[in-house]
């Protein structure tokens, strides 16, 4: 389903160039998020033989993409008209607009329902954060992490992607944080060591590869210490979150079910480390 987190024509088809490597596989590997792959090919196809920085970037950047890229560009039809190249680069750009946001981070609390009808006490409902040493995973723009670090010791920002690093290392800077550290990681190759954190969190990020990222995150999690998924409210997605709740619940994890402050359902998890 469309997300409405980004408007295309606020964005050059150069944005793709801020695009990390996980992020591009996964576009090539999926052909994007939207339901009409065909066309999803078409319009990539059309986009990159019109767009050759950004062809050469994907494939320099992502190698294992290279024979994709190179397919989608031999066989896109030739297109020479502005408006039909933009019409087709718009297509490419809402295919993955939760990536293409991401270029644009100031954008998000805006933007993303999940980030601006988010209530804090929400995540502090779900563990004492007094004190405490925290890694978030999949960190974002920092919606959790700056919770947390109103609370806790410590928190470590944990982003594998670059513009939302730096966006959270700015306002670190700007806002005078001085108990918040980022540091770039994916939720399955965390570069702690084992039983360091108190707390570990994330949010929209758990159940691509469930065993495998619950191992990791319990690794660097203390025993004793509590494991924390905690997305935002976005009203008109229940049943996206629902999708992961009886693979959570079977995993042993707690569900916080509540009503968001956009009416609809979210649903939190917690599991504790013993």
């Amino acid at each position: 389903m469309p997300l409405n987190w980004i408007n295309p024509q606020d964005y050059t088809f150069n944005s793709f160039l801020l695009l990390e490597r996980f992020q591009i596989r996964l576009m090539f590997d999926q052909g994007g998020w939207r339901n009409n792959k065909v066309e999803w090919k078409r319009s990539m196809g059309i986009a990159l033989n019109a767009n050759p920085a950004v062809q050469w970037y994907f494939a320099q950047r992502c190698p294992e993409c290279a024979v994709v890229i190179d397919e989608l560009t031999a066989g896109a039809p030739v297109v020479t008209d502005p408006a039909g190249i933009r019409k087709a680069e718009e297509y490419a750009l809402l295919s993955v607009e939760d990536f293409v946001i991401h270029t644009t981070p100031e954008a998000m609390a805006a933007n993303c329902q999940y980030i601006r009808d988010w209530d804090k006490w929400r995540l502090y409902e779900m563990a004492d954060f007094d004190g405490k040493v925290v890694l978030d995973v999949g960190a974002g723009s920092g919606r959790l992490t700056f919770a947390a670090a109103e609370k806790a010791a410590w928190v470590y920002a944990a982003e594998p992607v670059g513009t939302l690093r730096e966006f959270i290392r700015d306002k670190v800077r700007r806002d005078g944080v001085t108990n918040v550290r980022v540091t770039e990681a994916l939720v399955t190759h965390l570069p702690y060591p084992d039983d360091i954190f108190d707390i570990v969190m994330s949010g929209h990020v758990v159940g691509d590869e469930w065993d495998a990222e619950i191992a990791e995150l319990t690794r660097v999690c203390k025993p004793g210490g509590w494991l924390l998924d905690c997305p935002g409210d976005e009203s008109g997605r229940g049943d996206y979150y629902e999708e992961g709740k009886d693979e959570a619940l079977k995993r042993g994890w707690e569900l916080m079910r509540y009503t968001g402050n956009s009416g609809g359902d979210v649903f939190r998890y917690r599991k504790q480390i013993l």
